[in-house]
C-alpha cells in the first residue's frame, strides 16, 4: 500500500478523535453546565459558542474528516487496503452517518434556531426548552459514531501497518 494512504488514515484517526474528544465535552460538561444556569444565560453562551466555533480550524476537522472518510470508504471498496478495508468500510460509514450526516441533519439546525431568537423572550425559553430535550441526544449519537469510527480507523492502521 502506498505511504500517502497510512498517511491519510492517521490523519483521519486524529481529526476523527479531536471530533470526538470535541462532542465528548459538549455532552459530558458543556451542556450540563448550560442547562444549571437561567435559560436566558444558556442560550446567549450557546449562541456564542455555536458562532464561535464556525472558524477555519474546526472546519477544516469538520469538513476534513468526512471527506477522508470517504476516501478511504472508496479507495478500501477497491481493495487496495487488503483486510484493513475490513475496519475502513464501517468506520468511513460510521462517522459520515453517524457524526457528519447526524450534525448536518439534526444539530445544525437546532443550532440555526436558537441563533435567532432573543434569549429573554417567552420563545426563546421554548426553544431553549426544545434544544435542551433534542441536541444532547443527537450529540451522544455523535460522540459514539466518532469513537467508534475512529477506533475502527485505529484498527485498520493496525492492520496495514502489522
Amino acid at each position: 500500500m502506498p505511504d500517502i494512504n497510512v498517511i491519510i488514515i492517521l490523519i483521519t484517526i486524529i481529526t476523527g478523535g479531536i471530533l470526538s474528544g470535541l462532542f465528548f465535552v459538549f455532552s459530558n460538561t458543556i451542556m450540563k453546565s448550560l442547562y444549571t444556569i437561567e435559560p436566558e444565560v444558556g442560550i446567549k453562551a450557546m449562541q456564542q459558542i455555536n458562532s464561535t466555533i464556525i472558524n477555519p480550524l474546526f472546519m477544516i476537522m469538520f469538513m476534513g474528516t468526512p471527506l477522508l472518510s470517504l476516501y478511504l470508504v472508496i479507495v478500501a471498496w477497491t481493495g487496495t487496503f487488503g483486510t484493513a478495508g475490513y475496519w475502513l468500510i464501517p468506520g468511513g460509514l460510521i462517522h459520515l452517518l453517524g457524526s457528519f450526516l447526524v450534525t448536518i441533519v439534526g444539530n445544525v439546525p437546532l443550532n440555526n434556531t436558537l441563533a435567532v431568537v432573543n434569549p429573554l423572550s417567552l420563545k426563546g425559553n421554548r426553544v431553549w426548552l426544545e434544544y435542551k430535550q433534542k441536541w444532547v441526544p443527537l450529540n451522544h449519537v455523535r460522540t459514539v459514531a466518532s469513537v467508534l469510527s475512529t477506533m475502527c480507523f485505529a484498527i485498520a492502521l493496525l492492520t496495514v501497518r502489522g
